[in-house]
């Protein structure tokens, strides 16, 4: 059985990352005034959306907006430009949704060493935040996270 949550709204769309007509860029909106806690690996090898996630997460103290989550590239083993994306993307969540980018969280899982484009993600956003929001986290919604999560 898959249970509501409420607080949460989720925006999946086609990005590209992955496949053309993929479901592979998703972003969760978390209550006002919702509180975050986060783990993070210790692991000497962290992936970009890892060290900003971490950045952003000391930043706003527990106060996170949004997570943004793609897949088909983890972003990871792309040193500098990796992370550039990672914070490019933050920035177009916040632009778009009226937040501060460090009260976005990204997250990446798929192929390794392979560079992510800013650009495709930026396209994709304004469908997730402007598409068919579900307003929680429901069966339907679940489908489309479990499908836009794959990787």
């Amino acid at each position: 059985m898959i249970h509501s949550v409420a607080g949460l709204r989720l925006g999946v769309a086609q990005a590209g990352i992955k496949l053309a007509d993929y479901d592979d860029l998703v972003l969760v909106s978390l209550a006002s005034g919702a509180s975050t806690s986060v783990v993070f690996t210790q692991n000497a090898f962290r992936a970009a959306p890892v060290l900003i996630a971490a950045e952003h997460s000391q930043a706003n103290q527990g106060h996170t907006d949004w997570l943004l989550i793609n897949t088909g590239n983890a972003n990871a083993g792309t040193g500098e430009p990796g992370k550039r994306v990672a914070l490019e993307s933050c920035q177009a969540v916040a632009e778009l949704t009226g937040s501060a980018s460090d009260r976005v969280l990204p997250f990446s899982t798929g192929v390794i060493g392979e560079p992510l484009s800013a650009e495709l993600i930026k396209r994709a956003l304004p469908h997730a935040v402007g598409g068919p929001v579900r307003q929680q986290l429901g069966a339907r919604c679940r489908r489309d996270f479990d499908d836009g999560y794959a990787s």
